[in-house]
Order: structure tokens, then C-alpha cells, then sequence
């Protein structure tokens, strides 16, 4: 890595990216590739909504919003995201204005990647992760992506 030029590779949904950050062309690349799992992972969550698979559906919507906010900091920044999965330190590098009730569902969805990934906290986990209880986390995840997205296209 030199300056903000840096070589990154990955699979998107339909196709490898790799990319040199070192011109608008690259850095729209690597935000769409962002995007698209994110909108991948939303509609994951949907569906593991409606197979009563509730705490996978509130582990995407982390994923899902994770992904977006990276997308909107490499459009921002022009540089790669931080290697970070609390979605509270993502929207501090988004530079966004974020509400106190915005703030605060990062902060649970940042929880539930921890708890459904790690045994001794996945049992609580998926007692807590009721219908009503997911229906709640999906709805806000759902507006609160829509709202990032909206940002991304600025």
C-alpha cells in the first residue's frame, strides 16, 4: 500500500473485483461491490425471517448494515473501510448525522454479530430472538438501510 493506492480483491455477486484505489473509477467499484452484498444480505435477512430462523435474521441485518455503511465511507473517503464490525465506529468514519434511536440500533445490531457468533453467548441469543423481538430489529434495519442508501446516492 502506497499513499491511497491499494490492491483489493473480492467476489461480488456476479463477478471478481480487484481494484488499484487510485482513481473515482475503482473506488465506485469497490463501493457497489458494498453495496451488493449488502442489499444481498437484507433480502437474506427477509427470508430468514419468514423461515422462523430468527437469530440468522438479526445477524444479517448486521452484515446487511455493516456493508452499507462501508460502502458510503469508501465513496466518502476513497480509501477501503476499516476492518471493523461495530457499526457505531462505521458511522463515526461515515461522517453521517446519525439520531440518538439511529445510534442506538447500531449499537444492538453491533451486539447481535457477536452473539450469534460466539457459543457462549449464542443460548441467550436465541432465546431473546423471538418473532416480535426480529420483527422489531428487521423493520428498524430495513429503514435505517433504505436511509443509508439514500446517502450513498448523494
Amino acid at each position: 500500500m502506497r499513499g491511497n493506492t491499494f490492491l483489493f480483491i473480492a467476489q461480488g455477486s456476479n463477478n471478481w473485483y480487484a481494484c488499484v484505489m487510485s482513481n473515482n473509477e475503482e473506488i465506485r467499484k469497490l463501493s457497489n461491490y458494498w453495496r451488493e452484498l449488502s442489499d444481498y444480505d437484507m433480502k437474506t435477512a427477509e427470508h430468514m425471517l419468514q423461515t422462523k430462523r430468527y437469530p440468522y435474521c438479526l445477524f444479517m441485518c448486521h452484515l446487511a448494515v455493516e456493508k452499507i455503511l462501508k460502502a458510503i465511507i469508501v465513496s466518502g473517503s476513497g480509501k477501503h473501510a476499516p476492518y471493523s464490525h461495530n457499526l457505531v465506529e462505521l458511522a463515526k468514519n461515515s461522517k453521517l448525522d446519525f439520531d440518538e434511536k439511529q445510534k442506538d440500533l447500531l449499537a444492538d445490531l453491533t451486539e447481535f454479530n457477536l452473539e450469534a457468533r460466539y457459543p457462549e453467548w449464542q443460548k441467550d441469543f436465541y432465546k431473546k430472538a423471538t418473532k416480535s423481538y426480529t420483527i422489531k430489529y428487521i423493520d428498524d434495519s430495513i429503514k435505517i438501510h433504505k436511509w443509508l442508501k439514500k446517502h450513498l446516492q448523494k
